[in-house]
């Protein structure tokens, strides 16, 4: 399966006539796709009956990626934050088996601290079973390959990349997560078709492969994002 979509789904009237279809922004969006990062949740918290509004709004086979809150990431760093896990997962969780992916995005300020980064993920293993993508951005963070495959963690791959190894996925070889958040110009860069012809390859390579693939478009500053998706789902067809 290839899950395909973007960081959020609002709708421009740029492309109005493909979710021609009535209901809410989300409801409309999920005609479309099978998927979409839900980004909000890094900044606030939701309440459990808000994801599950969202999760009767979709397709059975729909599957949102859910980002990580920064008060996890970058306030408290990935220490002593068991308490704050909690309430994020109670949270979230109400997306049933909509809940397709978790997504944590560190800051470029984070290191790889050997044991401070297996007994996050260690807790958080404790707590959920299910999928997992983490984008480091700091270079040390290719010293974490292995704990990633031990735990069942894909690494994002980034556009544009951050170190060495990022432009592609890495950590666990079961789940492949594409991040795409434009380039030159982070967040606004619309990507080229030759771009997303090698990206298409790439995708179809690993569905071949019975890999869970993720691609998701955050270059959504200048509306960029739901026109590389559409232009990508042509040719993944």
């Amino acid at each position: 399966m290839i899950y395909l979509g973007c960081a959020g789904w609002s709708l421009s009237s740029r492309h109005a006539e493909a979710f021609a279809q009535p209901g809410s922004h989300l409801q409309r969006y999920a005609t479309r796709f099978n998927t979409v990062e839900i980004n909000s949740s890094f900044y606030r918290p939701h309440r459990p009956e808000t994801y599950a509004r969202w999760a009767a709004s979709v397709p059975e086979d729909f599957r949102f990626a859910v980002k990580l809150p920064k008060a996890i990431s970058h306030e408290q760093r990935l220490a002593g934050c068991e308490y704050a896990l909690d309430v994020f997962l109670a949270q979230c969780e109400q997306l049933g088996d909509r809940l397709g992916c978790l997504l944590i995005q560190l800051p470029p300020s984070l290191g790889h601290d050997t044991e401070h980064a297996r007994r996050f993920f260690e807790s958080l293993r404790r707590r959920y079973a299910g999928p997992v993508a983490l984008e480091p951005r700091h270079a040390s963070w290719q010293a974490a390959q292995q704990m990633l495959v031990d735990l069942r963690i894909a690494q994002v791959a980034a556009s544009p990349s951050r170190f060495v190894i990022d432009a592609q996925p890495g950590g666990w070889p079961g789940q492949v997560y594409w991040r795409l958040h434009g380039e030159p110009r982070i967040y606004h860069s619309e990507y080229s078709n030759e771009y997303l012809q090698r990206l298409a390859e790439r995708l179809q390579a690993s569905r071949a492969a019975g890999v869970p693939t993720w691609c998701i478009f955050d270059n959504t500053a200048s509306g960029a994002a739901m026109a590389n998706a559409l232009a990508l789902q042509q040719l993944l067809r």
